[in-house]
């Protein structure tokens, strides 16, 4: 449950590549709801990649996307089957693939995955006075 004054909204999703660009445009009609206008660039980038990451490495395209603001701060969180937990790589910048941790890792201000009953939950949080939210 939600503390008082934090927004949150959940929805499960079957991410699909040609869904990616709709669930960016839903974590902006969200953000811009909580009047974090700011953050919404970032906070699209880093969902992006979560999403991506849930397509490419858990086997299954079900997860569930929770976006809460709270005093400042969007954390977002992508909860998915897989019990493999995410690993910062440096990327090889020749590939087409394996920078999305990486630039999670650059853009968040926080970043963690955590173990599940039913798999893992992975979040980062963007605070308003982010360099790339202003």
């Amino acid at each position: 449950m939600a503390e008082a004054g934090t927004n949150q909204y959940r929805q499960e999703l079957t991410v699909r590549p040609k869904s990616l660009a709709g669930i960016r445009g839903l974590v902006a009609v969200h953000l811009r709801r909580w009047g974090c206008e700011a953050m919404v660039a970032p906070a699209a980038l880093c969902t992006t990649e979560l999403l991506s990451n849930v397509l490419k490495h858990t086997g299954s395209p079900d997860c569930v996307l929770t976006l809460q603001s709270n005093a400042g701060a969007v954390r977002i969180t992508v909860s998915d089957a897989s019990t493999e937990m995410p690993v910062v790589k440096q990327p090889d910048w020749m590939s087409q693939n394996g920078r999305g941790m990486f630039l999670l890792n650059g853009t968040a201000d926080e970043w963690g995955a955590e173990p599940t009953p039913d798999g893992k939950d992975v979040w980062f949080e963007i605070r308003a006075s982010n360099k790339g939210a202003t």
